[in-house]
């Protein structure tokens, strides 16, 4: 069952098919030697601290626009490495989220979900593509890496915090392994009542329990690779444990844009 089914849309808003391809043949194609990260690592250093978003800076940030503007153009297939092209996809999903809230719309609501996520398109690579089909049609199954769930974040307060940096193939297995301890140790996500063995998770883990326990056997299991405490790690894999997932918190993650007059 998909994302936006579990959040309540009904089925006809799915009568649209994928649009990603394999090879992408953007115009004026930059060559991936000249694709860089740097703008965007500026723009979020700059305006996003501790998961707290600056929409407003953003939106007159110039190095935020030359991303988004720069990767109209990147055939990401040409990346030279897996991890490259993660990050890659990775940055394009955490910038396109901001930018479909500078452009008016906002997941707080169920439709407002359906415009966030499917009705509104961008350009990446020469294809017009949106958040749903980058999510579930290429980052889900073509990198089958679950960490990637704490590392997109869809511009709401439940979600993972944003990281006031870009993700670079260098040192991207390390920041999807501090994202992932990030999120699952952080109380306002998910909690642990060791006395009465509850487990009190986030909905990302209802959402997308498969790819976890296809990880690691089991869901809480996934869960204790990343416990920072070794003591509930180990009652978590040895001890009976109820899982209640939290409700989701849809509201945004930073300053909101001022209203239109």
């Amino acid at each position: 069952m998909n994302r936006l089914l579990k959040l309540g849309l009904t089925l006809f808003l799915f009568t649209g098919c994928s649009t990603i391809p394999q090879t992408f043949v953007p115009p004026d194609p930059l060559p991936p030697q000249n694709f860089t990260t740097q703008s965007l690592d500026r723009a979020l250093r700059e305006h996003v601290h501790d998961g707290i978003v600056d929409y407003p800076a953003l939106a007159e940030d110039r190095d935020f626009r030359s991303f988004i503007k720069q990767i109209r153009h990147v055939p990401p297939q040409q990346l030279p490495t897996p991890n490259h092209r993660l990050a890659f996809w990775i940055n394009v999903y955490n910038a396109l989220a901001i930018q479909g809230i500078m452009d008016g719309s906002s997941p707080e609501t169920i439709i407002g979900r359906y415009t966030f996520f499917i009705g509104d398109t961008y350009l990446v690579g020469g294809t017009s593509l949106n958040l749903y089909d980058l999510e579930q049609d290429l980052l889900i199954p073509r990198f089958t890496e679950p960490r990637i769930h704490f590392a997109i974040v869809c511009a709401s307060r439940s979600c993972p915090k944003l990281q006031s940096k870009a993700y670079t193939a260098e040192d991207l297995d390390r920041q999807l392994t501090s994202s992932a301890r990030n999120f699952i140790n952080d109380p306002a996500r998910n909690h642990f009542d060791r006395k009465n063995r509850i487990a009190y998770l986030s909905k990302i883990f209802d959402w997308f329990s498969g790819d976890f326990a296809n990880h690691s056997g089991s869901l809480l299991e996934y869960v204790a690779r990343f416990v920072s405490d070794p003591d509930l790690a180990a009652e978590l894999r040895h001890t009976p444990y109820t899982i209640e997932f939290l409700p989701y918190d849809w509201s945004l993650n930073g300053i909101p844009l001022p209203a239109k007059p």
